[in-house]
């Protein structure tokens, strides 16, 4: 017998996958930390749990980073005219299990020969701990608990002759997914892994230029899109202009293809897709592929909206809200007693009534994680009198953990590695469960479906297939001293 565990998980109020952080710099601009501000509150979506900025004037660097939201930190010019200066980099954190600390915060800052320098980091490196290890080895000293702190001393013990070439050498020593911004007092660099697993744009506002995890942090700030940082590409801008280098060997492109599905934010443009258009793409393709007579699509909101209409106009059945979503929420919620806690999922999410009851319901959703808040969702809406509920979700069943800068459950705790779908669609209590093939989704961002010998994506969470080697899994557990390491940007 199949069951869900039904014992309330800390993620149980928002059971998804999450996306680890969002990067922006800008480059000579009289405003550069109100810029960098905004741009973080476009980026909000990509980390939820702290925001800092650093900013340097001609003469010394300035930092404010706080735990908590954009909006809660950087919401004052008292605030903002402690960032003074035309240079500026950013970063919002979303922390993985343990403790959210200041100490991890970023953007990080060093003082090196050269002078100072802060770097923020969107990702998730793979060898982190065998880096930690051979630099602590060496007598190097750390001060907070995450991987991004690996590029500082890296580049502290470099001996290249100059920022350009030290920050060169030690992206070449780290394996794992990243896309990195940093600052000296003279240049702004950013850079993408080799297979460009994680995003990162240029912009351009006049005379300025802007790097950014995504192009709605371009929009918000008024800046025009010039193209995508390329795969293993770092780009320098200084007095001189924008330099572009490829330090890397050229390996086959790897993007995620979970930023389609739910990380990016709708708006954006990435890797020369418009989100929201792939994700109605996305449900187009699942009417197609699983069709079934209805009443009514109805999203699970936020994120099931663009897939559910595009099943909508694919399969001429109508689209509702039938489910209305509360935006204000926090994560900190205290829920004192199990009744209360029973009740969990009303806290975000209502069954709009009228619209479900007596109905043939395909609810649309972007994934199934522990497959905890799909079945109080689909209990929810059966509770408000829908006659059949049918789940459609526009991923492939999430089978396996993500070590490249994605929050993940083990993978014994997701509950497709464990079920068929047939099981799963039983344990939420759906009449009936699909989720998107491998083929349907690489038709909705434009190929003609996924190559098995060679994936256009990285698609591991789904396939197994991990692209970048995991060496410090290979390696088995960390050492103690190292057991706190909190290996994800």
């Amino acid at each position: 017998m199949t069951v869900i565990d039904r014992t309330p998980h800390a993620a149980d109020a928002d059971d998804h996958m999450h996306d680890e952080c969002g990067v922006f710099g800008i480059y000579r601009h009289t405003d550069a930390a109100a810029h960098a501000a905004l741009g973080l509150h476009a980026l909000q979506h990509r980390g939820q749990e702290a925001a800092g900025i650093v900013s340097y004037d001609g003469s010394q660097f300035h930092s404010h980073r706080a735990l908590g939201h954009v909006g809660d930190n950087f919401n004052s010019e008292d605030v903002i005219r402690t960032l003074p200066g035309e240079m500026a980099v950013g970063h919002v954190r979303y922390s993985t299990t343990g403790d959210t600390v200041l100490r991890n915060v970023q953007p990080l800052f060093a003082d090196f020969k050269f002078g100072g320098l802060a770097i923020a980091h969107n990702g998730n490196l793979t060898n982190a701990y065998a880096i930690r290890t051979s630099l602590v080895e060496r007598g190097c000293i750390f001060q907070s608990t995450s991987d991004t702190e690996a590029f500082i001393h890296l580049i502290a013990i470099s001996k290249g002759t100059n920022v350009v070439e030290r920050v060169i050498d030690a992206l070449r020593q780290v394996e794992g997914a990243y896309s990195l911004v940093a600052m000296t007092r003279e240049k702004l660099i950013g850079v993408r892994d080799p297979m460009g697993v994680r995003p990162l744009v240029l912009g351009r506002i006049d005379d300025s230029y802007v790097l950014a995890s995504e192009t709605c942090a371009l929009d918000i700030n008024g800046a025009e899109f010039v193209r995508d940082v390329a795969p293993g590409e770092l780009i320098v801008i200084d007095k001189n202009g924008v330099n572009s280098f490829t330090p890397f060997v050229p390996q086959p492109t790897k993007f995620c293809i979970f930023e389609y599905i739910y990380f990016a934010r709708p708006d954006s443009n990435v890797d020369g897709l418009n989100v929201y258009q792939v994700r109605k793409e996305i449900g187009a393709e699942l009417a197609r592929e699983s069709g079934i007579e209805a009443d009514v699509v109805v999203p699970v909101p936020d994120s099931g909206v663009p897939a559910a209409i595009g099943y909508a106009e694919e399969s001429g059945i109508p689209f509702e809200l039938g489910i209305i979503r509360n935006h204000y929420v926090g994560r900190t919620f205290i829920e004192p007693t199990q009744q209360i806690r029973n009740l969990g999922v009303k806290l975000k999410h209502n069954a709009n009534g009228q619209y479900l009851k007596d109905k043939r319901v395909v609810l649309i959703d972007d994934s199934i994680v522990r497959g905890t808040t799909s079945m109080k969702i689909v209990d929810m809406v059966r509770a408000a009198g829908a006659k059949e509920v049918h789940m459609r979700i526009s991923s492939p069943p999430i089978t396996h953990s993500c070590f490249y800068g994605i929050d993940t459950p083990e993978s014994s705790e997701l509950l497709a590695s464990r079920m068929s779908v047939e099981e799963m669609g039983k344990a939420i209590g759906a009449d009936t469960l699909s989720f998107i093939s491998f083929d349907g989704l690489y038709r909705a961002v434009g190929h003609e479906g996924r190559n098995p010998d060679m994936p256009q994506y990285c698609d591991a969470c789904f396939s197994g297939e991990y692209p970048i080697r995991l060496t410090d899994r290979e390696a088995g557990p960390a050492p103690t001293q190292l057991s706190l390491l909190k290996t994800r940007g």
